[in-house]
């Protein structure tokens, strides 16, 4: 059964992710990954990519009970397979100025009740083989973005308590708001958050910082950001030219951190929904960049095959300012969904850097990457350490201390 969404709404936003989302060029190819109920909304978005002059649309759906199948009946070794050239053609497509556009809605606890095993093996070969296309989004070769559909088993995780027709609604109407498409004019209201974003990182790039502190229940943490980094945010240039906004919503600004240069203990303050697996309360102690210990109460198992993935996947590769004032944070949801969650909140992410957080805006090869802190790793994964009670402080090239956050709120 379908539920009725705000029609308005849905179509704002369609037209938001072709405009200031992926921003996509006349006779540009978009390459589109969704899931099967969110049709409605991707049909909108074909009409206003075809209506923008796009080339070719091509939509790739999955089905959530398609995935549970290959769980519950695949032989054994089919855990250790990927569709590598699913993924190389991606990396190709990519590579011919092919613009993405990814709609998350699926179930963020799918694989709960599954084989935890089996889980883990998939994702590791499904990383590895995902690496050719992953490098162009990280890399930010081609102009990007992801927005959400309010899927029903998702819906339902989010208002349990609720029927789930209404948890469907409630989750749109959460969606709607965070992505700012309830205003009359989107476009207008993103522009203008764009910007103040820039504020932001304008400031943090002329400060320059070498590292930052922070100070807060269960976290005392010094994160070196990584030598030439570059604070982001909002809407960013690709290289190919195209200036677009990668997540829809967005609240954050974002760096390198250095690999090497990460001390001290952190706790995650929201829950981490990893590949169908609920993490909580993570904490973790790093030394030289490392982590050296880490427990969760909920999830841990998969927690520690994550932080085994290989060499990187114990470093961070990014880390995020959010302030608790965000509209995320003020709607009070925990959606189990990175793309809500970490805009709610302060982030760090283990794993994979972006490469295009540099202030050198040549194609960096992975040694100069190296060389300047940056890490590498098959895994890029957000989990939120913010809250209203976390303060940030940076200290600047010469040792001078400068207040950022304070109860999780901008300082300037």
């Amino acid at each position: 059964m379908e539920y009725k969404l705000d029609i308005n709404n849905l179509d704002k936003l369609a037209h938001l992710s072709i405009k200031r989302g992926v921003a996509l060029q006349k006779g540009q190819n978009l390459l589109i990954t969704a899931p099967i109920e969110s049709l409605p909304l991707v049909r909108k978005i074909c009409e206003h990519a075809y209506k923008e002059g796009a080339g070719i649309v091509t939509p790739l759906f999955s089905d959530s009970d398609i995935t549970l199948s290959r769980f519950k009946y695949a032989p054994n070794e089919s855990f250790d397979m990927a569709a590598n050239w699913l993924y190389n053609a991606m990396g190709e497509a990519f590579d011919n100025n092919t613009a993405r556009m990814a709609i998350a809605g699926d179930d963020p606890m799918l694989l709960a009740e599954m084989d935890p095993e089996k889980v883990s093996r998939a994702n590791k070969a499904n990383a590895i083989a995902y690496k050719p296309a992953r490098e162009r989004i990280t890399e930010f070769k081609i102009n990007w973005n992801i927005i959400s559909w309010p899927g029903k088993a998702w819906a339902k995780r989010v208002f349990p308590t609720v029927s789930e027709e209404d948890a469907v609604k409630k989750l749109g109407d959460a969606i709607f708001h965070a992505s700012r498409v309830t205003s009359n004019d989107p476009v207008s209201e993103w522009d203008n958050h764009n910007k103040n974003l820039r504020d932001k990182t304008d400031w943090l790039n002329s400060m320059n910082f070498a590292s930052l502190y922070y100070d807060g229940p269960g976290t005392s943490l010094e994160i070196g950001l990584a030598d030439d980094h570059e604070w982001m945010g909002g809407a960013s240039e690709s290289q190919n030219g195209i200036i677009c906004n990668p997540n829809i919503p967005s609240e954050e600004v974002f760096t390198t951190p250095h690999a090497l240069k990460v001390n001290g203990k952190v706790c995650s303050t929201k829950p981490l929904s990893y590949q169908g697996t609920l993490i909580e309360d993570i904490h973790v102690e790093f030394k030289d960049g490392k982590i050296i210990d880490a427990n969760s109460t909920k999830g841990e198992n998969v927690l520690l095959k994550v932080l085994d993935s290989d060499e990187g996947s114990r470093r961070l590769g990014e880390v995020a300012l959010v302030p608790h004032s965000s509209p995320i944070s003020q709607l009070g949801i925990t959606f189990y969904n990175t793309l809500f969650d970490e805009n709610a909140a302060s982030h760090i992410a283990l794993g994979q850097c972006y490469s295009k957080c540099f202030k050198s805006k040549k194609n960096l090869t992975p040694d100069e990457i190296k060389s300047r802190g940056g890490n590498s790793s098959m895994i890029h994964i957000d989990w939120m350490i913010g809250s209203g009670k976390i303060d940030v402080t940076g200290k600047d090239q010469n040792g001078n201390l400068v207040p950022i956050f304070k109860q999780g709120e901008w300082c300037n």
